[in-house]
């Protein structure tokens, strides 16, 4: 960013609450000057102002291997004694750690440079307890937290033995600023990233950071995009407010962590429900035909605490029901496909339905041959034993034919009929099944139709499979249904009456 942009990158920022710090390298000769110039223009009152200059010449030699001249004393002085919460100089240790240094040859080319500091602000006229506090010092927090912990601890014993020499050791508190290592970061599987960055995140604050800085995920990748700077955020955010409410077991105790995992599960779920994020084999491309390997049940984990989600058990409730009624009817739960037109043109929305409905274990069936007549299609409806239907086809073909197909099949005993395609005002037609639809929601309401509600359902315990009259929506039977064992062990006499034997 030029210097002259600096007033409009802080446009609408309370430079009286937040701590900026500049971070210009050789261009502080001119970036300092017009950030005094910005708070003297908005009439910032000085003692409000926090924050740090970024003055670091030695670090600029130390990655560009040239050293830029400026007044860092008179800067150094007019802090002092015009901003009391503003330092001026940073010692950047992050340039040694990022060239293969070992923590300790960090620490001690972080002291080597801050002893240098307190050298040139003295020989300024800076007395010396007050270069001491015009110092901040910065470091490379990384994955290994304990080694993190112990650098920062290590380094402010290191630093207030500095002050004890120097005769000030009331002056020896080292503020530090963590940021997480750009040397552990990777390109390849950048995500991984993640969780590198939320180790350092924690390491840098249990060892008593004063501030720090997460590096985005895919920072070796290029500029972050909203995402990677969402979670850059939402990683200091989280581990302050655990900090907040007296740690993390206050934070399970007051509910604080159960609220935030409630609130991103409500949108994963949501993602899930409307397939945005697919769960191949399961909601998408699904395998009606496979068989599942026999296992003992698991013991029962216990419950109270947390709740615990599996990404695919939206999918799996429901297609289990599925199963279960194959099993104990001998036929699956089926839709009727009403296929209108030429194959070229129903073909791919076909495919979407019958994809869509598989994902919850439901068959489809298609019609005997293809003939757009609506009386035709009533006929193959009757025939397949299906009580919901799904016209697939094209947009104009629907304007033109679903009106009265759909008319057709409800007078046949359809008691829903779904159209593939984006929502429109089709006539007779219930519900629309499309990219972006609730997914979840349509294989509910398709086996709810089909006559199948569940009470509950597991795969290491028994459930409740009620059989409802699709017309009347009356109850007609009870079964018990297991999932973890043997189809066997559902007997045929519990079957309700009014399911096929």
């Amino acid at each position: 960013m030029p210097v002259d942009g600096l007033p409009t990158a802080l446009d609408g920022v309370y430079l009286d609450l937040a701590a900026v710090v500049l971070d210009a390298g050789a261009a502080a000769v001119e970036a300092v000057p017009a950030w005094f110039a910005l708070l003297t223009e908005r009439g910032v009152p000085a003692p409000n102002v926090r924050g740090n200059l970024g003055v670091d010449p030695l670090g600029g030699l130390a990655r560009t291997g040239r050293r830029w001249e400026g007044p860092v004393g008179e800067w150094a002085r007019r802090c002092v004694v015009d901003f009391p919460g503003l330092r001026a100089m940073t010692v950047d240790a992050t340039a040694y750690h990022d060239a293969g240094g070992s923590d300790a040859q960090e620490l001690g080319c972080a002291l080597a440079a801050g002893v240098a500091y307190l050298r040139e602000l003295t020989d300024a006229g800076v007395a010396v307890p007050a270069a001491f506090g015009q110092l901040e010092f910065r470091y490379a927090a990384t994955a290994d937290q304990f080694a993190t912990i112990a650098k920062l601890r290590a380094a402010r014993r290191l630093w207030a033995r500095v002050a004890q020499v120097c005769g000030v050791p009331e002056a020896g508190a080292q503020r530090q600023h963590a940021v997480t290592s750009a040397a552990m970061m990777t390109a390849r599987d950048p995500w991984v990233n993640m969780l590198r960055t939320t180790l350092a995140c924690f390491a840098a604050g249990v060892g008593g950071a004063d501030a720090v800085t997460v590096q985005p995920f895919d920072a070796c990748l290029g500029l972050p995009d909203g995402f990677a700077r969402r979670i850059v955020r939402n990683t200091h955010s989280l581990l302050l407010e655990v900090e907040r409410v007296g740690g993390m077991a206050a934070a399970l105790g007051s509910g604080l962590v159960a609220d935030r995992l409630a609130a991103t599960w409500q949108r994963r779920a949501e993602n899930l429900a409307h397939r945005r994020d697919p769960l191949t084999g399961v909601s998408a491309f699904p395998n009606l035909a496979e068989r599942l390997p026999a296992r003992p049940p698991v013991p029962a984990t216990p419950t109270g605490g947390l709740p615990r989600y599996r990404y695919a058990e939206a999918y799996e409730s429901p297609r289990d029901r599925a199963e279960a009624h194959a099993v104990n009817t001998g036929t699956r739960p089926t839709v009727f496909l009403a296929t209108l037109g030429p194959p070229a043109v129903y073909n791919a929305r076909a495919g979407f339905a019958a994809n869509l409905f598989a994902a919850g274990g439901v068959t489809t069936v298609r019609p005997s041959a293809d003939d757009d007549a609506p009386d035709r299609f009533a006929a193959d409806f009757t025939a397949s034993g299906a009580t919901v239907a799904c016209l697939c086809s094209s947009g104009r073909t629907y304007v033109e034919r679903a009106e009265p197909v759909a008319r057709a099949l409800s007078e046949a005993g359809a008691v829903r009929v779904w159209l593939a395609g984006p929502p429109a005002d089709h006539r007779g037609v219930d519900g629309y099944l499309y990219a972006d639809c609730d997914a979840v929601s349509v294989l509910e309401t398709t086996l709810r139709d089909l006559g199948w509600l569940p009470g509950w359902c597991s795969r290491s315990r028994n459930s409740a499979t009620c059989n409802v009259g699709p017309h009347t929506g009356e109850v007609t039977g009870q079964l018990t249904t297991w999932f973890g064992s043997t189809p066997a062990t559902t007997w045929p006499d519990h079957l309700p009456q009014s399911a096929p034997r």
